[in-house]
């Protein structure tokens, strides 16, 4: 693998968003090198998980026509990292107080899954973007 594998995408948020989020994961799995499975399928899922909650949640910041998001992924050596920005409203959160929704719960899981599913996950709230950072160590 090289030093660093990196890909990135700027997007609209839009549900076919997310599937070119999968697209960006599929090609750059390519550069990532070798991949335990597990790591792989767990970070998988903390991105799309990620991915859904800008597009399902995030509300447009007041006076802005559209919303978009950055994704720029990095494999090195020792990790696996994703950072999302978009350009909405600030979410309102706290990622220690995140847990699992009940079972008869039809939503309310996709940050929990992020937050089990890889070694950290960070939202912040800088010069008016919303940050995710999302950090998976490889095995």
């Amino acid at each position: 693998m090289a030093e660093v594998a990196h890909r990135s995408l700027v997007a609209d948020v839009s549900l076919e968003s997310v599937e070119a989020v999968h697209d960006l994961l599929a090609s750059w799995w390519e550069e990532a090198g070798d991949v335990d499975p597990r790591t792989r399928f767990a970070f998988e899922i903390a991105v799309i998980e990620i991915a859904g909650n800008i597009v399902e949640h995030s509300v447009a910041a007041h006076g802005a026509e559209g919303r978009h998001f950055t994704l720029d992924l990095r494999a090195t050596p020792e990790a696996l990292t994703a950072t999302f920005q978009d350009d909405a409203q600030p979410a309102e959160l706290d990622l220690s107080a995140v847990t699992m929704a009940d079972a008869d719960s039809e939503d309310g899981r996709g940050l929990a899954l992020a937050l089990a599913s890889v070694d950290s996950v960070d939202y912040r709230y800088e010069n008016g973007r919303n940050v995710w950072s999302l950090e998976c160590r490889r095995e």
